[in-house]
């Protein structure tokens, strides 16, 4: 029932943009004609996270913004309102087998262990030999979402 609760849990993403970011703003929609509803730049990311009707438009015109910002990866993201339906949309284009909740009896720290099917997919999840990606991700949960931290694992049927 808990975890039930977590993941029905409705999130409300609040940030402030710096001039930079609203510099990105003004140029994310120059290129997608799609307003980000929130911009996170974290590392060598730059989130833009848009409207569920949006995405598709944005997604498919990402390839514009590369342009003019080559040095960092731009990653389209749904805005979502449930922390599960975020965590799916941090990984739209693989297949996720399963997401377990856990608590870890020791620090009392929520644990989500998105479970993949193959070692490949599991890889482009954590973002390569070093994890840039899944370490992103847990980055923006703790600071602007809630406190979760995020684990990819490969499971079986």
């Amino acid at each position: 029932m808990i975890e039930d609760l977590f993941y029905s849990m409705k999130l409300n993403i609040r940030c402030l943009f710096s001039n930079h970011e609203i510099e990105l703003y003004r140029y994310f929609y120059k290129k997608t004609r799609v307003f980000p509803k929130i911009i996170i730049i974290i590392k060598n990311f730059i989130f833009f996270f848009v409207k569920n009707e949006d995405y598709f438009k944005a997604k498919s015109r990402v390839k514009f913004l590369k342009i003019r910002i080559s040095n960092k990866k731009m990653m389209v993201i749904r805005r979502e309102k449930t922390i599960i339906r975020l965590i799916l949309a941090f990984f739209p284009d693989l297949y996720i087998h399963n997401i377990n909740f856990t608590i870890d009896d020791k620090t009392a720290d929520i644990i989500m262990k998105v479970i993949f099917l193959t070692d490949l997919d599991r890889l482009i999840a954590i973002g390569g030999k070093y994890g840039t990606y899944i370490k992103s991700v847990n980055q923006i949960f703790n600071e602007y979402i809630y406190p979760v931290k995020i684990e990819c694992e490969v499971g079986n049927i």
